[in-house]
């Protein structure tokens, strides 16, 4: 209560000093303004208190936004926040946020018509979705350290489902007489099975299918960059990248948009 009648009587001096410059200002309209936005401030977490499930909330949107990088695991104290957004409908419409926003781009371009307007697109937790084996017990939405060997093994299984919001998105892609290019880190050795899980899960055509070889740079950012970039020699257009990873839509020739598909799980440097 105490709190609320300082914020109350702040409210109504700032409300005073804005009434006295102008005589067109409802003192009493401020003032419930005023009070209206004050009331809100003890939810936010606002002048250092801790709110739960703020801290894991605050670092994913730094995840998202890349102002946290070269992280190796998901805190352990967010693992079960991790697994509910992923599992939620949260995680479904930023998805749909993301494909829409990048639909209506596509709608609205003006493309060559010579065949060389492609968009890039990239595999794991964009095109096709690993939360099954990410929501293991032995992977705890990546709270535990990555093991190759055993992702590796779940992708010759051939399993992981389509993201149904990029699925739609590369349909639209396809209709407008843009051609998908598929640029993925997961080594050579995977291609078929990746090429039989893509069209099971609705992926039906591309015009290239890019998979990492063992001459091709370990660093993610150059690899992508390297594709993406014999793309433009090669003559083509990169109108739109959709990836997870910030290393799929940074570096050279990252195209004219880049779409970000939200991927608290895991970095890849």
């Amino acid at each position: 209560m105490r709190h609320f009648t300082i914020l109350f009587f702040l409210a109504t001096i700032v409300a005073v000093a804005w009434a006295s410059s102008s005589n067109d200002i409802n003192v009493e309209e401020v003032i419930s303004q005023v009070v209206e936005i004050h009331r809100l401030r003890p939810q936010t977490g606002s002048a250092g208190y801790r709110v739960p499930q703020l801290d894991c909330l605050s670092w994913r949107l730094a995840v998202e936004t890349n102002n946290f990088r070269d992280w190796k695991l998901v805190p352990s104290a967010c693992e079960n926040y991790v697994g509910h957004y992923m599992l939620g409908k949260q995680y479904r419409h930023d998805c749909e946020a993301v494909a829409n926003a990048a639909i209506e781009y596509a709608k609205g371009l003006k493309l060559g018509g010579d065949g060389k307007d492609v968009w890039v697109f990239d595999i794991d937790e964009t095109t096709l979705s690993n939360l099954p084996y990410y929501a293991r017990s032995d992977v705890a939405f990546g709270a535990k350290a990555f093991n190759s060997t055993k992702f590796n093994a779940w992708v010759i299984e051939g399993k992981a489902p389509a993201i149904p919001a990029i699925l739609g998105l590369y349909k639209v892609v396809l209709s407008l007489g843009i051609k998908p290019v598929i640029i993925t880190g997961t080594p050579e050795f995977t291609r078929q099975a990746r090429i039989n899980n893509l069209k099971n899960a609705g992926y039906t055509s591309w015009l290239k299918l890019i998979l990492k070889g063992e001459n091709d740079s370990a660093k993610s950012v150059v690899y992508k960059s390297s594709k993406r970039t014999e793309l433009v020699k090669a003559g083509y257009r990169i109108v739109g990248n959709t990836g997870d990873q910030w290393t799929d839509l940074i570096g050279e020739n990252p195209g004219a948009r880049t779409f970000k598909v939200p991927d608290p799980m895991y970095y890849i440097g």
